[in-house]
């Protein structure tokens, strides 16, 4: 069965990657989340996408020179006239927290390929393994450095390989890094490579599957996973058969 992903929550209709869209990933049907976690200038771990605040927020500059008190400060929702109330920047430890209360898996990418956050690996595995939510998260990068680094300190969180690009064979490499699954751009998820990837036993979760023929062709397939923006509209075509 192809579980559903919302990317960054419910991405195509929320605020990305605030409360509100989880909650709202949550809502629709989603079986888990797909999410982005920086460090601030004091090294707290905040979920947020770009290293810049400027397109999602009503801030500027990069989220490595704010203290966390200062980015809770920004609004995330302010891009979007339908948001009334203000949506702050979650903490990791707010998204973890609300995790204890479903049964959600999620999948916490670590932006640090552009700004190389020192220490986050070993502050994510904590704070995950402080919520008892080992066996329900997926560490994923394209920093794979990053990800072979936690699965060191933690061999009990899955962890996943994000790819931008086609790679040959791509579960013989998953394997050798000890992913259990990788995550690559849907055009590189062909049929034959996610059939193959299965036999291997290698999960393959592609991103960001959004078109219907593009949701169709993986779920006729038994894709593991898609990460989509819009959950509601994977889950109709998934219950349509």
């Amino acid at each position: 069965m192809t579980l559903i992903l919302a990317h960054r929550g419910f991405a195509a209709a929320y605020p990305e990657n605030t409360m509100k869209a989880f909650r709202e990933a949550a809502l629709a049907g989603a079986d888990g989340l797909e999410l982005d976690v920086q460090m601030t200038r004091d090294g707290q771990l905040v979920v947020i996408h770009d290293e810049k605040v400027d397109r999602t927020t009503d801030g500027t500059g990069y989220v490595k020179d704010y203290t966390y008190n200062d980015l809770r400060k920004l609004d995330a929702g302010s891009k979007w006239e339908s948001i009334q109330r203000k949506e702050p920047i979650p903490s990791l430890e707010e998204l973890l927290d609300w995790l204890t209360t479903n049964e959600m898996i999620c999948n916490i990418e670590l932006k640090n390929g552009i700004v190389p956050y020192e220490g986050m690996e070993e502050k994510v595995i904590f704070m995950v393994k402080d919520h008892g939510l080992s066996e329900r998260i997926i560490i994923s990068s394209f920093n794979h450095y990053s990800i072979v680094d936690c699965y060191r300190i933690a061999p009990d969180i899955e962890i996943a390989p994000l790819l931008h690009e086609g790679l040959y064979m791509p579960w013989v490499y998953a394997q050798s890094i000890r992913a259990k699954g990788f995550h690559p751009n849907f055009r590189t998820a062909t049929d034959e490579i996610v059939k193959a990837s299965l036999e291997h036993g290698i999960a393959v979760r592609p991103y960001t599957v959004n078109k219907e023929f593009d949701i169709s062709r993986l779920f006729a397939v038994n894709c593991s996973a898609i990460i989509t923006d819009d959950p509601a509209k994977a889950l109709e075509i998934k219950n349509r058969g």
